[in-house]
């Protein structure tokens, strides 16, 4: 007996040192979290870092070219013909068998109509790009992130509320059988009561089961493991901001929407190509220089058996004449394409500002039915015990206390709707104005 209690004592304390310890968290804290631990996120600022990479390899091209080479070569003796291929006899190459040389290239652009210039201006777009991607696949997964959270808050309350009516529920099954055991009732009260109750503890199972997979799902989001026990701080009704604070989102959607900014990106990077096309009508001007160590010398004749350290400075230019009927048509694309890019920013602006309008008077429309589902619920609680207590001094089909309980039941549901429905608005409108 001694030694099962200490293995008992033992195996709770094991339960508890392995339990996890529930993870407070406000919906301020899960948006902080999601944009440091989520893992597309961190995928987006990689690419945003490989992007600055390609930037700075792109500034390289205005730094000199520099190369070293070498060479060496034992030849075999020459073969000299008197007639013909007749009367062949070999001899040693002159002045030696062996031939060598290293040295050292330089070249540098001077001009190229801007090509250098163009590639750089090029990948420092492509880094802004990046940077907008990053911003909006943040402000998308933070929407996420909000949603879910807002379900799990709707869920719980839920649960409350749905808890409350199954107590009331037993109350009144238990209430109803009494009435039937003194013959004040039929058996169908009894019957339809129990029923009641048995489909109010089904609707409790499969909420509870939603907020389950809603938590699973915000885990994922945050990147923590499954085994974490979130403790949700805030409540459906808290942090709801005023109307008033969102003219400054509506107006100002157009100078911070990602998807607006990207799209001025884009049209920034087709500009540049076109920019980059003509450069091509233009000649390359290099300035270029070698030294090197070579073996034998051939500058003379006949030539010596000696090193010798020669270099060179200059000026080259090359010209592609064929960029005359070459780049004509890909200039011609190039700006059909910047038309198309101008009209599909128009467009994006427009579906951004109606989007913006749109959240901004549906979240007025939340906060009105707030209001009204406050009052509501007072109202439908007191005519819930005005017919409960008509129907117990049998004043008052089952039928109609049943329909008040429900009244009761949907006004604080739609409480709870409301309240999640207009941060739900609020974080919607945060997101497409780009402040999310």
């Amino acid at each position: 007996m001694l030694l099962t209690f200490f293995l008992l004592v033992h195996l709770v304390s094991r339960a508890q040192s392995g339990a996890e310890p529930a993870l407070s968290l406000s919906l301020r804290d899960a948006l902080s979290m999601v944009k440091e631990k989520n893992k597309l996120i961190g995928a987006a600022r990689t690419e945003q870092d490989a992007v600055e990479e390609d930037y700075k390899d792109a500034r390289t091209a205005q730094l000199p070219s520099i190369g070293l080479g070498g060479s060496y070569q034992r030849f075999s003796k020459v073969t000299l013909f008197r007639e013909g291929l007749t009367g062949g006899h070999n001899v040693p190459r002159y002045p030696e068998q062996n031939s060598a040389n290293v040295g050292l290239d330089a070249s540098l652009t001077l001009f190229a109509g801007g090509r250098i210039r163009n590639a750089i201006e090029e990948q420092h777009i492509r880094k802004d790009i990046a940077s907008l991607n990053t911003l909006d696949q943040t402000g998308s997964l933070s929407l996420q992130v909000v949603s879910n959270y807002l379900d799990i808050l709707r869920l719980n309350e839920q649960d409350s509320v749905i808890m409350d009516q199954i107590r009331r529920a037993e109350t009144r099954l238990k209430n109803i059988r009494t009435l039937y055991e003194n013959q004040k009732v039929t058996r169908s009260d009894v019957l339809r009561a129990e029923v009641i109750l048995a489909n109010q503890k089904l609707s409790r199972e499969q909420n509870e089961n939603d907020i389950s997979i809603a938590i699973q799902h915000l885990d994922v989001l945050l990147n923590l493991p499954t085994t974490t026990v979130l403790q949700l701080t805030d409540s459906a009704g808290s942090n709801i901001p005023d109307a008033s604070g969102l003219t400054a989102y509506v107006s100002g959607a157009a100078a911070h929407s990602y998807t607006i900014l990207r799209a001025q990106q884009l049209i920034k990077l087709q500009d540049n190509r076109i920019r980059s096309i003509r450069s091509g009508y233009s000649p390359t001007v290099q300035f270029y220089s070698a030294y090197g160590l070579n073996y034998p010398n051939y500058l003379g004749f006949p030539p010596v058996d000696q090193f010798y350290l020669l270099g060179f400075v200059g000026i080259r230019m090359t010209y592609n004449i064929s960029s005359f009927y070459q780049n004509r048509h890909k200039a011609a694309a190039a700006h059909i394409r910047e038309a198309g890019l101008e009209l599909q920013k128009s467009a994006i602006e427009d579906e951004v500002n109606q989007q913006t309008r749109a959240l901004a008077t549906k979240y007025s429309e939340a906060l009105d039915r707030i209001s009204v589902a406050e009052s509501t619920i007072d109202q439908t609680r007191v005519n819930y015990r005005i017919v409960s207590v008509k129907y117990f001094n049998q004043l008052a089909l089952l039928t109609d206390l049943l329909d008040a309980d429900n009244l009761y039941l949907e006004s604080r549901f739609n409480l709870i709707r409301s309240q999640t429905d207009a941060l739900a608005y609020y974080y919607r409108l945060l997101c497409v104005s780009g402040n999310l």
